[in-house]
């Protein structure tokens, strides 16, 4: 895996070497039940939706007939595997590894919804900011209006003064989120956004860790892996021969979960269990830690008794040849996993091969929200901030509830946020058409999420301490808001 460079003439010492932080891919992560879920009416569908969680690697890791690199970075395996809890030294072999349980589940929880406050948590702010915060803001919009009309000496002027207002990510969230979104803009300024270095097994185990904690106080990771996987399992249910095209695997944790459904279903009707195939369409970039990805994946898979293989297609390779760069069988379900970083890296054109590879079900996770549509790059600035200043509002909420120190929500805006952060900024403003837009023009249709997928959601939003957390749905999608602002929506579709 290769990561951007991000640079800045500031003195970041202080705050983690910030400047030092490497963009990494976007992931998800898993879950897997080790003491037995609570069981709440049918326990044979509820096993499809388990509490406590297993974060896995995959990604690629071998030269295909697709173009994946080959080229990796020595590294040693067996001390990566035991530094991230994946390595079993009483049997040598490798295992997923737990997080911590979801906070407990009480009955009560499900009588009455999550309070929520109706007031725009980001307005709300706004009333109470200081002029100093409300300039910082508005000289971060001028910001992303100087570079959108290429006024760069007038550019570095506000930046100038941009580094002087925020030094470093403290105080409160929305100057913290501004200061993350200067130092995005600013890497645009100087270039650096695509200056690559092979990420290190120690990053890999800081953004391993990240993550886990991220998903032990936060609803937001698991939330999209739920939704996304139950729309799957509901449209692919009862096939033999199961193909899922993913275009954002991360860390494909969310696929360990998805087996284990897959495996607990058809225990429950005793019949044999599919085959399930994955196909992974990623970057060039990615590296040493496609090896464990791909070998835990296939160990899960063979401790579950389930046939199971994985392909990985460059988006090179998709980007020229589209859908042919995908390997097809007769017989299969075909289900097609969709994120906004598609579309940011090769526009929306490969939408329109949809129809004519027919899948049974199309899933769209959005958890940038409005940041990859916006029509600008002053909008997507704008959008961002207040959707990264929520994420950061919810995170400080979890703190205080947890009685926690603050070091592990550092760890979660260095390597889970800010990388997300610095490929919003650099993709921002490129002219695609509009994901709904997109899909509709391709002759897809929207369709309705189960109401077992709704019933997770909502038990999900139940386990966390944290108030303010609710599921919305909207039309056909399905939302988590933080009190009334939205963070991540899924939605299905249909040919």
């Amino acid at each position: 895996m290769k990561l951007p460079f991000v640079s800045s003439q500031n003195n970041l010492s202080s705050v983690d070497n910030i400047g030092v932080n490497r963009y990494e891919p976007k992931s998800v992560l898993d879950f897997r039940r080790s003491p037995p879920s609570p069981v709440i009416g049918d326990s044979s569908e509820f096993n499809s939706f388990d509490y406590n969680s297993t974060l896995l690697l995959t990604l690629p890791v071998e030269n295909s007939e697709h173009g994946m690199i080959n080229q990796f970075e020595e590294f040693d395996s067996d001390s990566l595997m035991r530094e991230l809890g994946l390595y079993d030294d009483s049997n040598k072999s490798a295992y997923p590894l737990d997080l911590p349980d979801l906070p407990p589940f009480f009955h009560s929880d499900f009588e009455n919804l999550n309070p929520y406050s109706n007031q725009n948590l980001f307005d709300l702010m706004s009333q109470h900011d200081d002029g100093n915060e409300s300039d910082f803001r508005d000289d971060l919009i001028l910001l992303a209006e100087c570079f959108e009309t290429q006024s760069f000496q007038l550019a570095q002027v506000i930046l100038a003064r941009l580094n002087q207002r925020l030094t470093s990510p403290t105080g409160k969230a929305v100057q913290r989120a501004a200061f993350y979104f200067k130092e995005a803009v600013q890497c645009l300024l100087t270039g650096t956004t695509r200056s690559f270095q092979t990420c290190t097994s120690f990053e890999i185990v800081q953004v391993i860790k990240a993550y886990k904690t991220f998903s032990s106080v936060s609803p937001i990771p698991l939330f999209s892996s739920f939704t996304a996987n139950q729309a799957i399992l509901d449209a692919v249910d009862g096939a033999m021969n199961i193909h899922v095209i993913d275009f954002e695997i991360g860390f494909g944790g969310q696929w360990a979960s998805f087996l284990k459904a897959v495996a607990d279903k058809e225990e429950a009707r005793k019949v044999n269990s599919p085959a399930v195939r994955i196909t992974a369409v990623v970057p060039e970039e990615y590296e040493p830690e496609s090896r464990l990805i791909r070998d835990n994946l296939h160990q899960f898979s063979t401790d579950l008794k389930l046939r199971f293989e994985i392909d990985f297609v460059s988006i090179r390779a998709f980007e020229c040849v589209s859908f042919k760069a995908i390997k097809f069988m007769n017989g299969e379900k075909t289900a097609v996993l969709l994120s906004p970083t598609i579309f940011r890296r090769i526009g929306s054109g490969f939408v329109n091969d949809l129809r004519r590879v027919s899948p049974n079900i199309v899933v769209y996770v959005d958890a940038e929200l409005n940041s990859c549509g916006a029509t600008s790059f002053r909008q997507t600035v704008i959008d961002g901030l207040k959707l990264y200043t929520t994420i950061l509002e919810s995170l400080e909420a979890a703190n205080v509830v947890g009685g926690m120190g603050g070091d592990w929500i550092r760890s979660i805006e260095m390597f889970v946020l800010l990388p997300k952060i610095i490929a919003t900024v650099e993709y921002a403003g490129r002219h695609v058409t509009p994901w709904r837009e997109a899909l509709g023009r391709a002759g897809m249709k929207a369709v309705g999420m189960s109401q077992f997928a709704d019933f997770q959601a909502e038990c999900l939003v139940r386990r966390v301490q944290v108030r303010g957390f609710h599921v919305v749905k909207q039309q056909t999608e399905m939302v988590l808001c933080w009190h009334d602002r939205p963070l991540v929506a899924t939605s299905a579709w249909t040919c």
